[in-house]
């Protein structure tokens, strides 16, 4: 029997090294041995039996053009941070992709707050989620602060940067950022930084497994971010068993619960510097961030990721 064919669309490949791409390569492993799948930037024609694309407003014509060649009952529209808190608002063309979709897959559990009331009876939340890795010992010599996110004005890297400003006079407290310099303005900032501050290590990008390796060798993950759909990075430190601090807005709150104590608010660099130092001094704060990961962990777990995606492929092939 053939085995149906997904196509993901996806706008960043992965020379992007982003959450977007990451998503769809995971998504195309987890529908193995099931399904056949195929990554794309945009969609060509080529066919196949169902759609899942990422992204309301950069897929939009893939969307478009899928819905006039074949309807929208085997077309499903992952949302990212920017389509739910920005684009949806402002932007036809992510707002026609809302209507055309049959189903609107959510990446956290706020998620379905941020939608218009028509669309969310077609919403479902798919946690993603990342493989456990060992949680490791770390030094008791100094507290190492890790920021994973591109230099790019929504993942808000200044937060970061003016925290380690702060810290100046706390050696005892490093502070690593891995990103590439997507806006050059922040990149020279974070060169800046480097320069000023001993403490504060721009790496630059590096590869997903060197990424991994790097959280899991921190004693914090800082996402200081503006926007989010639903942070890998985020959940990778959760599976990683490095506690996070991150700014307290709907996307992050919709990954690590509203209860968590390890948030600051939006652009906040005081209070941020505040938790770092926090970590550093209050081996029982930190413990109880890592606690508080732990029981968030299960949402995060492959198995489940796979579950659900092969339930929403089924339901749409179907259709």
């Amino acid at each position: 029997m053939k085995k149906p064919h997904v196509l993901i669309i996806s706008p960043a490949l992965a020379a992007a090294n982003n959450g977007n791409w990451q998503t769809a390569w995971r998504w195309s492993r987890l529908l193995r041995p099931l399904y056949r799948s195929t990554i794309a930037s945009q969609w060509d024609g080529t066919p196949a039996d169902l759609m899942l694309a990422l992204h309301a407003r950069r897929s939009a014509a893939s969307v478009q053009a899928w819905a006039q060649a074949r309807g929208s009952q085997q077309l499903a529209l992952v949302l990212t941070g920017t389509d739910l808190y920005r684009d949806i608002e402002t932007d036809w063309s992510a707002q026609r992709s809302l209507q055309l979709a049959a189903r609107l897959v959510l990446l956290q559990e706020r998620a379905p707050e941020a939608l218009p009331a028509a669309h969310r009876p077609k919403a479902q939340v798919i946690f993603q989620s990342a493989p456990r890795r060992a949680t490791l010992a770390k030094t008791s010599q100094h507290l190492r602060a890790l920021m994973v996110g591109h230099l790019r004005d929504e993942k808000d890297p200044m937060t970061y940067l003016r925290a380690a400003a702060r810290l100046a006079g706390r050696p005892d407290i490093w502070l690593d950022h891995i990103g590439d310099a997507l806006d050059p303005a922040l990149g020279q900032a974070a060169q800046a930084a480097a320069s000023a501050n001993p403490q504060y290590r721009w790496l630059g990008g590096r590869p997903h497994s060197q990424t991994r390796s790097h959280i899991q060798r921190a004693h914090v993950l800082v996402h200081p971010s503006k926007m989010e759909g639903g942070a890998q990075v985020i959940l990778e430190a959760v599976q990683s068993g490095t506690p996070v601090l991150a700014s307290a807005i709907d996307g992050n709150i919709g990954m690590l619960g509203p209860h968590y104590a390890g948030y600051f608010a939006l652009g906040d660099d005081a209070a941020l510097a505040a938790l770092l130092q926090r970590c550093r001094d209050d081996a029982a704060f930190l413990a109880l961030l890592r606690q508080q990961c732990q029981d968030r962990a299960p949402l995060f777990e492959p198995q489940r990721e796979q579950a659900l995606l092969r339930e929403l492929v089924t339901t749409l092939a179907a259709a």
